[in-house]
């Protein structure tokens, strides 16, 4: 006899007359969805054909849920023989699952490949509701939740990982968190891969208002890409001073500690809700260095925690993965150290905070922050071999930008400052005119083998 089960299909019921592939979709959408039966042996009008080979009917469904459909959803999977009407039919029972989205290992995590129930249908569904299923599982963590995009490289983190004498081979990717428990790569994985979608863009303002670009860039790829490329923009434009000490020693020092950029921007990156589209931003002007990042404090911590080293990270765990590179030293450090590198300059970095967002400010430690010129400061000692007899020794901040070009390749062309500024021919040509006039460059060769070295 049979179980009574209505013999017409709907959101909990499918009906298939012998076995096919699209009773993986099937199992896929009742595991996505509120779970269901499926009745093989029973065409489409609810009459009872029976199964040949019941026997091997279920094998198939059971290799079905361990090897067609990710992740595994077997425990979720039941096949049992029925006799219905002195025929016998196979009976499928799907729970829903607990690790959505599931989906056809074939297809992958995308509309193509996961389905949920729509009544009597098993249909793709859309990308909104993968996210929202990917982030049911993750618990609401972005870093943990499974990524989207599986097909990921990592040229940039293994050399990081290489560098920082860590081991990155799959067990390691587990135990990081960089793959979860079916293998597939989480979100963490994704920021650290050369396929990150996250960025960040940085521009150079003319003064001490948003006015006037003199330089602006995206940097893309791995984090640790965007990390080394970010940090080195910002250092283009730290200006070298030089003073005499008490000890008629001279004194090298820049404008903005080395310490605080480092520091400013590994809370960028770590602290970020990089579930939130858009980049972070740099900003560079000429009397401060803003750091403006997505994502407020985490709920519970105020600025006056922060300042005192309470830290709890939005992504604990590429916090430590940074810090197993050595990248930083010790949890909630951070701000400390920013405040100390400026505790003997009478200058005092800014923290603003607001309810999705993080401004860190870091003051120009240059006695004249506020030159006549918006666009000019000055600078003298060995950097760029300077004399009080120099006739200008003055120079634009972009000028110093492809000073340090120079000095950081070794030699530059003409179109390495059009491409590195975002200039015209005519432009980069008069800026190195400028530059080899006062003695900051020389030009060595002729026509297209033409360098410049600092």
């Amino acid at each position: 006899m049979g179980r009574g089960v209505p013999m017409h299909e709907g959101p909990m019921l499918e009906l298939k007359r012998e076995w096919s592939d699209g009773i993986k979709k099937t199992i896929v959408a009742f595991a996505n969805s509120e779970g269901g039966t499926l009745l093989v042996g029973v065409d489409d009008d609810g009459r009872v054909v029976g199964v040949e080979d019941c026997d091997q009917c279920i094998v198939r469904v059971m290799q079905a849920a361990g090897n067609a459909v990710k992740p595994d959803v077997t425990m979720f999977v039941h096949a049992e023989v029925e006799e219905r009407e002195g025929k016998p039919l196979v009976r499928i029972e799907v729970r829903r699952g607990t690790a959505r989205p599931y989906y056809l290992a074939e297809k992958g995590i995308r509309p193509e490949g996961v389905y949920v129930r729509h009544g009597a249908l098993s249909a793709p569904a859309s990308e909104a509701a993968i996210l929202a299923m990917i982030k049911e599982a993750a618990g609401d963590s972005y870093e943990n939740e499974r990524s989207l995009v599986q097909e990921l490289t990592f040229e940039t983190a293994e050399r990081a990982f290489c560098d920082g004498g860590v081991p990155f081979e799959a067990r390691h990717m587990r135990t990081l968190g960089l793959t979860d428990e079916d293998g597939l790569f989480t979100n963490l994985a994704l920021l650290l891969s050369d396929q990150c979608p996250a960025t960040v863009k940085a521009a150079v303002f003319q003064g001490t208002v948003k006015a006037t670009f003199l330089d602006r860039f995206e940097f893309e790829g791995s984090l640790f890409r965007q990390f080394e490329e970010v940090l080195r923009f910002v250092d283009r434009y730290n200006a070298t001073r030089s003073e005499i000490g008490s000890d008629l020693r001279r004194v090298d020092a820049r404008d903005y500690p080395e310490v605080a950029v480092r520091e400013a921007l590994l809370n960028m990156f770590v602290h970020r809700e990089y579930a939130i589209p858009g980049p972070a931003l740099v900003s560079v002007f000429d009397d401060r260095v803003e750091f403006l990042n997505i994502g407020g404090l985490r709920p519970g911590i105020t600025e006056n925690d922060m300042r005192t080293g309470v830290s709890v990270s939005r992504n604990p765990r590429l916090a430590n993965v940074l810090y197993r590179l050595k990248w930083v030293e010790a949890y909630g450090t951070g701000v400390q150290k920013i405040m100390g590198s400026y505790a003997s300059s009478g200058q005092t970095p800014i923290f603003e905070v607001s309810d999705n967002a993080l401004k860190v400010t870091l003051p120009s430690m240059r006695e004249d922050r506020h030159p006549p010129e918006a666009d000019r400061f000055s600078v003298a000692g060995p950097f760029f071999g300077t004399s009080p007899s120099s006739p200008d020794p003055a120079i634009s901040r972009v000028e110093y930008a492809v000073v340090q070009l120079a000095k950081e390749r070794g030699e530059i062309t003409r179109k390495d400052v059009e491409n590195e500024l975002g200039t015209s021919q005519s432009a980069a040509i008069r800026l190195l005119s400028r530059l080899q006039e006062r003695g900051l460059l020389s030009r060595v060769g002729k026509g297209k083998n033409t360098v410049y070295l600092a």
